[in-house]
């Protein structure tokens, strides 16, 4: 249980919902696969899958869900050929044209017909609740899919107040700094080998760089010409190596050889304990990292968050 991505949300209210209590929320949206008629459903499934029942999976006081996805999936050429077909048959049996209205009725008729048949398409994305620490942590490759799900477990909880945390200077002027120089790296973290430098002119172009020394003169020629670094690898205490991006999100996120060494001492045989120790292990290393990443980015802006 190691999460590839971190999409990090702020809770501005604390969050106060007990394990049952989260567990009753979700069990009334629990998932269920799409009808014969339906594109898409989402719910809520076990997050340890097969190996248990229950929404919630807590431990340390965090709590992992997971929100599964299904979408029907139709190539849109195999229902345009089948469109086609139709008004091809209608044509030469009336001797007339069928015109757009009627071809767009046409396309509805084909997909309720198809969607029967289509396959499915599912998705789980995971995420974790940090009540002590005030966090949604999402494992999500973009914002879109964390606020998706933010989205459904304010639908299932019935509020949620939370949003993307701040921090007190942008973080494309941080990362530019670390590059340039001007501001200094903190010692706990070291630049990787990626980086995306961009243009802020309106048309301004985009240079990604792989395998380079970030602080050689070929990414310094970059940033004298005005360019600016929008994303970021940066390793971190030799125990998690990620890509940050300018809206603070953590992508690729590898976990170091002393944190898979602990893994390896729990009872491979035991899938539910490697979970849980999996999951134990990332949660504690991400609750020093986050805050660690907040403050290298110049300190969070706290003066939209209400306290306890």
């Amino acid at each position: 249980m190691w999460f590839r991505n971190a999409r990090v949300l702020r809770f501005t209210k604390p969050f106060s919902m007990t394990e049952e209590a989260l567990e009753e929320k979700l069990q009334q949206d629990a998932f269920k696969p799409c009808g014969p008629q339906e594109t898409s459903r989402q719910g809520w499934v076990p997050p340890l899958g097969k190996h248990g029942e229950q929404l919630v999976h807590s431990a340390n006081g965090y709590y992992l869900i997971a929100l599964r996805s299904e979408e029907k999936i139709l190539p849109g050429p195999v229902v345009k050929e089948a469109v086609e077909e139709k008004a091809e048959a209608i044509e030469f049996e009336q001797g007339r044209k069928v015109r757009r209205k009627e071809k767009d009725e046409l396309k509805e008729q084909v997909l309720l017909e198809m969607l029967p048949r289509a396959f499915s398409k599912n998705r789980r994305t995971f995420a974790y609740l940090a009540p002590q620490e005030g966090w949604l942590v999402v494992d999500a490759g973009s914002a879109k899919q964390a606020e998706d799900l933010a989205s459904y477990l304010r639908k299932s909880v019935g509020s949620l107040p939370v949003r993307p945390p701040v921090v007190e200077q942008s973080p494309s002027f941080t990362f530019t700094g670390w590059l340039n120089g001007t501001i200094d790296l903190p010692q706990s973290f070291r630049l990787g080998d990626e980086c995306e430098l961009k243009d802020p002119s309106e048309d301004g172009g985009v240079v990604k760089c792989k395998g380079l020394d970030l602080q050689g003169d070929e990414i310094r020629n970059h940033l004298e010409a005005g360019m600016q670094a929008t994303k970021l690898s940066l390793d971190w205490e030799n125990n998690l190596s990620f890509v940050l991006d300018e809206e603070l999100g953590i992508r690729r996120l590898k976990f170091g050889e002393t944190l898979q060494d602990q893994l390896d001492d729990v009872d491979s045989d035991d899938a539910v304990a490697r979970f849980d120790a999996a999951f134990t292990l990332m949660t504690l290393e991400l609750s020093r990292l986050i805050p660690a990443l907040l403050e290298a980015l110049g300190g969070e802006d706290r003066s939209a968050i209400v306290q306890e």
